[in-house]
């Protein structure tokens, strides 16, 4: 939901793109900015995720995990 203590953030979008916000806003009954919200948020959720993927990965390869499959078959 929208907070009152955020703040404005100006973005420009290629007209493709602002018609695919608009065409999922409508959808989904959200406002174009909480369709873009999300977008950010999942985006910089997964570029998190990558970096310390990147950052673990020397640390899993010393100790032989190699693939995601490895990891799995020790969790599972």
């Amino acid at each position: 939901m929208y907070d009152m203590k955020s703040s404005a953030l100006t973005i420009r979008l290629d007209p493709d793109l602002e018609r695919l916000v608009a065409r999922v806003a409508k959808r989904t009954g959200r406002s174009r900015s909480e369709v873009v919200r999300d977008a950010v948020r999942r985006q910089l959720a997964l570029a998190e995720f990558q970096d310390l993927r990147r950052r673990v990965m020397p640390l899993a390869e010393a100790r032989g995990y190699l693939t995601d499959e490895d990891v799995f078959k020790d969790v599972s």
